[in-house]
């Protein structure tokens, strides 16, 4: 296997302490669980998504495991403004703040309560199963170059983490860009559903929801892929990724850093255990197989 270099990761405005970034929605909803997660071996995290007015979620169940992956409808719980007090012991850290809102006007007004402690934000133009967010929002292009532009007009950088669910995501990519981010995300969670033949009904509270894990990984790279070509800036790789193939072969499909997320659910220090197997003083130069498949 392909073993990097060490050293920092400088992706999309951020400089990230490896390639290995926690995921939105993943032990992400308080700074003490944010700094454990550093502590554990993450190159960067994001936090759970914000938005503007504080939301419970959906009904449970909001998680199944699957022998593949998680499929999960959580609904965007979030505490919205009170999350700034949250982030204060970590100034100066590698935390990306992912946000959320109905238009961009919302997406501004969130912005603006972190603009002083965030390292970057994360746009939640992806998750599948919030109504009037999400998935709903971003399968537009021009509403995701709005929401992307409005967010970078803070100065900070702005990451569009992009839905999977759509016929052609290149154009929804090329949007983000056309709207001044500095990296994409791909992807968030598929769109799915499992049915209880016991109970005679969907699994989770919600009905559908979002798959994550393994069985989504060959999704996620063919997007990243046709991102690298279709785009300019940065990739960042996500969805099923859990050993240190799986970051080099993001890598190879187009992706600069990767997240990871259902992957913790097994490990909590996944981020230490991929460390190990990837990195070595005298890897490669890591830029050097970034996109390396397209020849």
């Amino acid at each position: 296997m392909v073993v990097l270099k060490t050293g920092p990761v400088p992706v999309g405005g951020v400089v990230l302490e490896n390639h290995l970034v926690l995921a939105a929605g993943v032990l992400g909803t308080t700074g003490s669980s944010l700094a454990r997660m550093l502590s554990l071996g993450a190159g960067g995290v994001v936090t759970k998504s914000i938005g503007p007015v504080p939301k419970d979620g959906h009904d449970g169940p909001c998680l199944a495991v699957l022998d593949d992956g998680l499929l999960n409808a959580m609904g965007l719980p979030n505490p919205s403004q009170d999350f700034v007090a949250e982030l204060a012991p970590l100034a100066k850290k590698p935390v990306v703040i992912s946000i959320f809102g109905g238009d961009p006007e919302e997406f501004a007004a969130v912005a603006g309560w972190f603009a002083g402690t965030a390292a970057a934000f994360e746009l939640n133009l992806s998750c599948p199963h919030a109504e009037g967010y999400g998935a709903a929002i971003g399968s537009d292009p021009a509403l995701v170059e709005a929401c992307t532009r409005a967010v970078a007009q803070t100065g900070l950088p702005v990451w569009v983490k992009l839905t999977p669910n759509v016929t052609e995501i290149t154009g929804i990519g090329r949007a983000a860009e056309k709207g001044g981010a500095s990296a994409i995300v791909a992807i968030n969670t598929v769109k799915a559903m499992r049915i209880s033949t016991e109970l005679r009904r969907p699994v989770l509270g919600h009905g559908f929801g979002g798959l994550s894990g393994p069985a989504v990984f060959p999704v996620a790279v063919r997007c990243v892929y046709e991102l690298y070509e279709a785009c300019r800036i940065p990739i960042i790789g996500c969805g099923g990724v859990s050993t240190a193939d799986n970051v080099i072969e993001m890598m190879m499909a187009g992706a600069s850093a990767v997240e990871i997320g259902s992957a913790v659910y097994r490990d909590v220090k996944i981020f230490e255990t991929i460390k190990a197997s990837l990195y070595a003083k005298d890897g490669i130069d890591p830029a050097g197989i970034v996109g390396c498949a397209h020849g």
